[in-house]
Parts: structure tokens; C-alpha cells; sequence
């Protein structure tokens, strides 16, 4: 597979390709994360050296693939509960502070629907390591998203994530791209992103009928979404897996 992976800084023109061509490829649901704006609204301008586009010479004019990261200044002694969101609100932190950032946090690999299942998400991570390497940087931190926990929501986080297949891979797909990678499983971000609305809200972005107050099985969710009818909400609460990239 012949591919050209460049950042934003390098090709600043490729631009307009990520937001085209990936319908579905996140549940609906998911796009309306609040913490969301905060970053995705400002990333091309603040920071292109990590928004990646990957484009096929075959096929000019659209990508393959996008992925973005950002860099941010984390001392604790343990990666937080509050994996996504929460890096997306210390690096916006530290950049109105004017904090020097010590390491680097993906946010979103995203390979279009057509392309899934050739080994690109492997390739936009090794680009996103070398250019957080390139820059300074020793550490890539990634709150993942396991693509196979949607199969089964009941399962916790952490049953999931240590689950092995005999040659001590992670049986995840995505956590294992991470481990093949170099990256070690260090624990979960039990609320790395948080979602709510009315019930309105969510019958648009899921078109079940959410009539019923309790757990709601959505699809593409890793865990339920709660329910309450009575007072027209529904909230889900994603838990991802927090894997460190020494580089």
C-alpha cells in the first residue's frame, strides 16, 4: 500500500479532505460530545503538526485517513479518569496559560469506511509517533476507543481490556495496533467522554424509541446509555483504555 501521510503543517491544502468521505464512521451520537468543539473548532489553525491526513496518489482529492493529536503539559502521577475530554481541556488550558507541554495525546484515528480492515490505522499511528518524536517529545499518550467493546456493552472496561488471545495480544483489534505498536496498556479512563440529551435528542441520533427508563443498548456505544423518562434525559458515560508510547 503506497500512501502519503503528512501533517497539516506540511500540507496545509489538504485541509478541506477531512472533513469529506467519513460519514458513519463514528456512531452520530459521538459527534456530540461538548468537549468536542473545543479542540476539533481550533486544531487546523493551532495545531496542524498534529492533524494528519493520509491520501492515496491513486485517488487525489480525497483521504484515506485522518488523525489528530495534541500536545499538553501532564505531571500526575497516573493518567486521569476523564481520558478524552479530559486531555482536550488540559491542552486548552495550558495553551491560554501558555504552559510548555510535555508530551503528546492522540485524540481520533480515523480510517474511512471503504478502506477499513489494510493496516492504515497502523500506519497514522506510526505517523503520529514519529512526528511527536520529531518534535521533542518522548511520550504519545492515547485514551483508545476498543473498536470490538461495542459487541459487548455489559462487559467493564477492565475485564475487556485485559482480555488476551494465546500469543498475549490484546484481543481488541484497536488495542492491539497500539501493543504491536510499542504501547503499553496502563489502565482505563472510566469517563474519558460524556454525552447527554433530551430524549428528543437521542431518538434523532439513534432512531430507537427511548420510551423506557433504564439501560439503553445503542448501537456502536461501548457501554449503555442511561435512561430517565421522567425527566426527559439520557446520558452515556464511554469508558476508554489509557495505552503510553515511549518514543
Amino acid at each position: 500500500m503506497t500512501l502519503d501521510i503528512v501533517s497539516l503543517a506540511q500540507r496545509p491544502d489538504l485541509a478541506p479532505l477531512l472533513d469529506r468521505d467519513f460519514d458513519g464512521a463514528w456512531p452520530q451520537f459521538m459527534i456530540w460530545d461538548p468537549m468536542g468543539s473545543v479542540y476539533y473548532s481550533v486544531a487546523h489553525d493551532l495545531y496542524p503538526e498534529f492533524v494528519f491526513a493520509a491520501v492515496d496518489p491513486a485517488e487525489p482529492g480525497r483521504a484515506v485517513a485522518r488523525a489528530y493529536a495534541v500536545p499538553l503539559r501532564w505531571t500526575e502521577d497516573e493518567l486521569p479518569d476523564g481520558g478524552w475530554d479530559r486531555m482536550i481541556q488540559r491542552a486548552t488550558v495550558n495553551r491560554l496559560t501558555g504552559a510548555t507541554p510535555n508530551l503528546v495525546s492522540a485524540l481520533e484515528i480515523c480510517v474511512r469506511p471503504d478502506r477499513r480492515g489494510g493496516g492504515v490505522s497502523g500506519l497514522m499511528l506510526a505517523a503520529m509517533r514519529e512526528a511527536a518524536a520529531r518534535h521533542g517529545f518522548d511520550t504519545l499518550v492515547a485514551p483508545v476507543r476498543p473498536n470490538g467493546k461495542a459487541a459487548l456493552p455489559e462487559v467493564p472496561m477492565t475485564e475487556y481490556a485485559a482480555r488476551v488471545r494465546p500469543d498475549g495480544l490484546p484481543v481488541d483489534p484497536w488495542l492491539r495496533v497500539h501493543v504491536r505498536a510499542g504501547g503499553v496498556i496502563e489502565r482505563v479512563a472510566p469517563r474519558s467522554m460524556a454525552v447527554t440529551g433530551t430524549l428528543a435528542d437521542w431518538r434523532r441520533w439513534t432512531g430507537l424509541p427511548f420510551d423506557t427508563s433504564g439501560p439503553v443498548h445503542v448501537p456502536g456505544a461501548l457501554a449503555p446509555v442511561l435512561v430517565d423518562v421522567a425527566h426527559d434525559h439520557a446520558a452515556y458515560v464511554e469508558p476508554n483504555v489509557w495505552v503510553r508510547h515511549r518514543l
